[in-house]
């Protein structure tokens, strides 16, 4: 039999080609892992790298427009200028008539015409209404016999008279006779007197009979018609014919604090003619000037006002009755003082100040004291000189120390 010998070799061989596969392997994982670690890190280097440079670009854009701001801020200047400026008292008005006139009848009777048209301006004396006037013609023509008759009665006593005094003369008649006759004279004289009386007064109702205007002024809308039967004893408002407002001259009465009528009080003292002007509500329209009348009385305690009346000539019919408007009192003008815009004058807790451009393009916060404003000028009593530039736009950009880029109203940007 033969023997089967197993050498060494031939058993080991099998694992050591198994080893040598698995050490193969690791190696190719570990590369592959380092690519993939490497490839990390130089994404997370160049994203890091990538942000620095941006903050950094960033940063640089920021500084620039810092520096940029902080070099000027454009601005928009004026120049407080020495000049006048009017010190005005406003209050609240309502235009009055001088006159107005409610148009009655004096005498009873229909009316026959009307003379009138709604809203004509009319002057006095002019003929409005006529009411039938042939009661009173008849009335007249009445009186005016009477009249006749009594004369004649009178002229004939008068001659009896005379002949009664020849023949006392002659100691033909008894000085009763004549005496009595003289006294008849004198009734029929009084006669006269009390028929020229009624002659008098029928003359008058048949006036009356012929409305006219009493004043010159506009007439309001129609109240009577041709035919209507009016009475002079009626008291009710049926009994206007018609209402006459005059407007040429006419009155504004508008109302001031009681603080400040000493002012006013010692310019008409010393007579002076104080201008007054008359606007729209919204105080953007004058409408028209006039003159300072009278002033009140007293003073209302409930409101602490004074009533004030101006008068307006009103030949263009601006002002209308009953109309509200804004009254403006001129009482003093202050000459030679400084002004400057109101937009330059800002306000703070303590004062008002504004800022003020220096000859080196800076800016000055100073406080100022404010004497008047008036439209869109103030008047400066202290704090500022005339010929110093002041700010009057851009002013939210500023701080005290800022440089400025000025330009003055009306310069292109």
């Amino acid at each position: 039999m033969g023997t089967i010998i197993i050498m060494p070799a031939e058993i080991n061989e099998a694992p050591a080609s198994e080893n040598t596969r698995r050490k193969i392997s690791t190696k190719g994982l570990n590369k592959r892992w380092i690519v993939v670690l490497l490839v990390t890190v130089a994404i997370v280097v160049g994203l890091y790298l990538r942000g620095e440079q941006g903050g950094v670009a960033q940063q640089s854009t920021v500084n620039r427009r810092a520096a940029a701001g902080a070099q000027t801020v454009p601005v928009l200047v004026a120049k407080a200028e020495m000049g006048s400026i009017n010190d005005y008292l406003t209050g609240l008005g309502t235009v009055t008539p001088l006159a107005t006139a409610n148009v009655k009848t004096r005498v009873d009777g229909q009316v026959m015409k009307v003379l009138y048209r709604e809203g004509q301006m009319v002057r006095a004396g002019e003929p409005l209404v006529e009411i039938d006037p042939r009661p009173y013609q008849v009335q007249l023509e009445q009186a005016e016999g009477q009249l006749a008759r009594d004369q004649a009665l009178l002229n004939n006593a008068q001659a009896d008279l005379e002949r009664y005094k020849v023949l006392f003369a002659q100691d033909s008649v008894p000085k009763q006779q004549l005496d009595t006759q003289a006294s008849l004279v004198r009734q029929y004289e009084a006669a006269i007197k009390s028929d020229q009386a009624q002659v008098n007064n029928a003359k008058l109702q048949l006036t009356y009979s012929h409305v006219t205007a009493p004043i010159g002024g506009r007439i309001g809308l129609r109240l009577v018609d041709v035919g209507n039967v009016v009475r002079a004893a009626d008291t009710t408002s049926s009994s206007i014919l018609a209402v006459i407002t005059q407007l040429q001259p006419i009155t504004v009465l508008f109302t001031i604090p009681e603080g400040s009528l000493p002012p006013v009080l010692a310019k008409l003292k010393a007579g002076a003619q104080l201008p007054v002007e008359a606007y729209d509500q919204e105080r953007k329209q004058k409408l028209a000037t006039g003159v300072l009348l009278t002033i009140d009385n007293q003073i209302d305690p409930t409101t602490g006002t004074v009533k004030l009346k101006a008068q307006f000539a009103n030949t263009d019919g601006a002002l209308f009755p009953n109309q509200f408007v804004n009254a403006r009192l001129l009482v003093n003008t202050i000459d030679n003082t400084v002004l400057i815009p109101n937009a330059a004058i800002q306000h703070s807790p303590r004062s008002a100040y504004v800022y003020v451009v220096k000859p080196d393009s800076s800016v000055e916060a100073r406080n100022i004291n404010v004497k008047l404003a008036e439209g869109d000028k103030t008047a400066i009593a202290s704090g500022l000189t005339a010929g110093e530039v002041v700010v009057i736009d851009g002013i939210d950009k500023l701080q005290p120390g800022a440089r400025v880029s000025v330009r003055t109203p009306g310069a292109s940007s």
